[in-house]
């Protein structure tokens, strides 16, 4: 639990917010049944609920009440708060662990357990003496009633493990909530009162069965978030004064170094000072292949350094690390319904009400209206109708089972934070049900080009030498004119000469730079040029003036060269997409150098999955202009580009594709495609991590610097809606089939609560883990 102080802006009031563990809330009706609890307390400002956590937060007033009241409430609604020791820090507001997702807990050994197995034990006995054995005596007898041994064993069946039902009932009673613990204790309690001991012990013991299972279930389901929040190591070793000293993660301050030996987790958010190594960051990016990280380089919490030795700065607190972030958003994930789970609950407070009603009928109605027995044929099959009412009310008390909509509530939300957890784990932040939701149902993807389908950094990609010249001196001199100069361009040819070791420049005086059209400077008396085509045009040079397309040939100005040069590699080079730069002098051409942003390895591979998945309209957006756009488009394949956008129109562009296709996903940074990402059904942004806008602005975060992301996020989305789908389904389908058996006799209790409840349950839950076997395909 924690108290965390807080105050309420314009007023100054202070308020305390209390986070509890409790395990046993694993459902929306039981979320429900608490919430009703804590609003009765005087002095509680706000709560928030998670069932697939098992989490509740609790803002509250220290003046008008305190932490032990709020215990209270939870448990007056029948759930245990665990962990939880006193309100001793109502007033002080002193902060202690925060609860993140309620504990493993040891289902099959919890005190239910064992009141279960002991319950199923006296009614096994019960069964062996009513009908295997021929002898069954009377040992007593009630209110005129005789009771035999074998009853005497189902009443101890019902005591032991109907006892927990019952009671779940009696605060379901209390707090006005028509749940399945009402119904069942209702039932049990019924059953028993008539003398049907072993309607009500197989009940009883079956419906405890199913509880523990879907506990178990809920259990497993809740390890994927418990395995997200054990990424980041507690402990950190800092050095202070000197020495190394092991303290919580969570004391250590900005600014501190934190070491990192081969093979241990990275405790925090940081930048390496000292050492080289290749570091593992799946658990936050998703990446497969360890990053080199070296001086200069950002690590983050979580991820794990595979061979060498690191120190870093650290740059955020342990609750503050892109790690603590993403785990925080997906809790919160848990709290964004989908439209799917908006009418499930909408559905489910119409449903249990009027089945309620229909059990109510089948008990009473049928012995009053029926006073001849009579028969009915159905599909060949003769079924006999009587006023009998114990027949009537067993049957009823059958439909009471079929009544609670467990299975059908807990089918949305198991799924979405299965998916959820799943998708983090891989590097993928869904920061709700809903984005999940909607991604899966996307008609059309936009992806802007910068950053996205190319890496974003400007890169040489050719060095074409002309006549004598070879690479290294053209990239010798091109270097030295864009030694002065900050474009872009000049720092991707000084990058080059740098990875080729070319370090002894020529030394140029009178530097100048021609706006827009390249550079220019002297070694002596000859003037050196770095430039576009059209520099070398208006020096004097042919570079087929009819069009580079035409082909043709490149020759010295004046005739004072021999060297001969083939336009169609410039038409070439720029149908590519590249920027072309030649250098030389006013008389001679030494050669080109072709720089462009380079298209990620993966992106042809991403475009084409989407299409193999079923995405049939892939579009790019871009602020280049055509004759680049054209040439990304056609390497990396997708159906459409938009040309020489500015951001603003980029919203434009993203309604012209709404209106055209439907529902339209946008990929692009984060910062300047926020407003095209706002306007997208779905905004995604990519290369996420440790940046905070990306991850407050867009819908979904690519944790990782990489497009192959994007396919595993559709086919995970697209594969949980049709989970939920099945789920909500197949569980609406069971319950009305045993509805219709109900009457006909077909069903009995033990099949509804062994089919109807656990069957279901479990079934939608198991269906719901499939998700976290989804994993990237790249």
């Amino acid at each position: 639990m924690t108290d965390e102080d807080s105050r309420r802006p314009g007023d100054g009031r202070r308020e305390l917010t209390a986070e509890l563990a409790v395990p046993e809330m694993d459902c929306p009706s039981c979320a429900k049944k608490v919430d009703k609890s804590l609003a009765r307390v005087d002095g509680v400002v706000d709560a928030t609920l998670q069932p697939t956590t098992g989490r509740v937060e609790v803002v509250y007033d220290p003046e008008r009440t305190g932490e032990a009241d709020v215990v209270a409430a939870i448990e007056n609604a029948g759930y245990e708060v665990v962990g939880n020791d006193s309100d001793a820090a109502d007033t002080s507001g002193a902060s202690t662990d925060g609860v993140d997702v309620a504990p493993s807990s040891e289902v099959w050994t919890s005190s239910r357990a064992i009141k279960t197995w002991v319950g199923a034990v006296f009614l096994t006995l019960g069964l062996v003496f009513e009908f295997v054995f021929t002898g069954n005596p009377v040992v007593a007898t009630v209110l005129e009633q005789p009771l035999t041994v074998a009853d005497a064993l189902f009443v101890v069946a019902i005591v032991a493990a109907g006892l927990p039902v019952v009671r779940g009932g009696y605060y379901s009673a209390k707090n006005l909530s028509l749940d399945i613990d009402l119904l069942m204790g209702f039932a049990i309690v019924a059953a028993t009162a008539i003398g049907y001991f072993v309607e009500a012990a197989t009940l009883a013991v079956l419906f405890s069965v199913a509880e523990l299972l879907e506990d178990y279930a809920m259990d497993r389901a809740r390890d994927s978030l418990r395995e997200l929040m054990e990424l980041s190591p507690d402990e950190a070793t800092v050095r202070r004064d000197g020495e190394e000293v092991a303290v919580p993660a969570d004391e250590v301050e900005i600014g501190e170094t934190v070491i990192v030996r081969p093979g241990e987790k990275i405790p925090l958010d940081g930048t390496v000072i000292e050492g080289e190594s290749a570091v593992d960051e799946s658990p936050i990016t998703g990446e497969s292949v360890p990053v080199d990280k070296t001086v200069g380089d950002e690590v983050y919490a979580g991820s794990i350094n595979a061979e060498g030795y690191l120190e870093a700065e650290v740059t955020s607190t342990a609750g503050d690390s892109t790690l603590a972030r993403i785990i925080e958003m997906v809790q919160g994930a848990q709290q964004k319904q989908t439209e799917k789970e908006q009418f499930v609950d909408r559905f489910a407070g119409y449903y249990t009400p009027i089945v309620v009603v229909l059990a109510i009928l089948t008990a009473v109605l049928p012995p009053l209206l029926i006073s001849d027995p009579f028969s009915v044929g159905v599909a060949g099959y003769a079924f006999t109708f009587t006023g009998d009412w114990g027949t009537w009310f067993i049957r009823g008390l059958t439909l009471l089972v079929i009544a609670c909509p467990c299975a059908f509530v807990i089918s949305t939300p198991v799924s979405v934070v299965s998916g959820i957890t799943s998708a983090a784990k891989n590097g993928v932040l869904v920061k709700g049900g809903n984005h999940l939701e909607a991604m899966g149902d996307i008609d059309a993807v936009a992806l802007d080009k910068t950053g996205t389908l190319t890496r974003g950094e400007l890169t040489v990609t050719d060095v074409v030498p002309i006549g004598d010249t070879d690479e290294s001196t053209l990239l010798r001199y091109a270097a030295g004119l864009e030694r002065r100069s900050e474009h872009p361009i000049s720092a991707a040819i000084r990058d080059r000469a740098e990875r080729y070791g070319l370090t002894d420049l020529p030394e140029f005086s009178d530097f100048e730079s021609l706006t827009g059209r390249g550079v220019r400077a002297g070694i002596g008396d000859e003037t050196y040029y770095a430039g576009k085509p059209a520099l070398f045009e208006d020096l004097g040079f042919d570079l087929g003036a009819r069009g580079v397309t035409d082909g043709g040939a490149v020759t010295a100005a004046a005739g004072n060269s021999d060297d001969t040069f083939d336009a169609e590699t410039i038409a070439t080079l720029q149908r590519e997409g590249k920027t072309v730069v030649l250098v030389g002098t006013e008389t001679e051409l030494l050669g080109a150098i072709a720089i462009a942003d380079e298209v990620r390895p993966d992106a042809r591979r991403a475009v084409e999955r989407l299409h193999e998945l079923g995405v049939a309209n892939v579009v790019m957006l871009t602020g280049d202009n055509e004759g680049t756009a054209r040439a990304i488009a056609e390497q990396v394949g997708v159906d459409d580009y938009r040309a020489e956008l500015l951001p603003d129109e980029k919203v434009g562009a993203v309604e012209n594709l709404q209106a055209e296709y439907g529902e339209v996903a946008m990929v692009g940074d984060g910062i300047n495609d926020a407003p095209a990402l706002a306007t997208a059904n779905v905004g995604i942004a990519m290369g996420a991590a440790g940046t905070d806008t990306a991850l407050e602005t867009a819908d979904i975060a690519l944790m990782g610097d990489d497009i192959g992301q994007l396919p595993y996020l559709y086919s995970l989305s697209h594969t949980a809606n049709g989970v939920i789908r099945q789920n909500i389904w197949a569980s609406l389908g069971v319950k009305a089939l045993l509805a219709l058996g109900v009457p006909l006799g077909l069903v009995s209790v033990a099949m509804a609560v062994v089919v109807g409840d656990m069957g279901m349950s479990l079934g939608v839950t198991g269906n719901a883990m499939r998700l976290s076997r989804i994993t990237p395909d790249w």
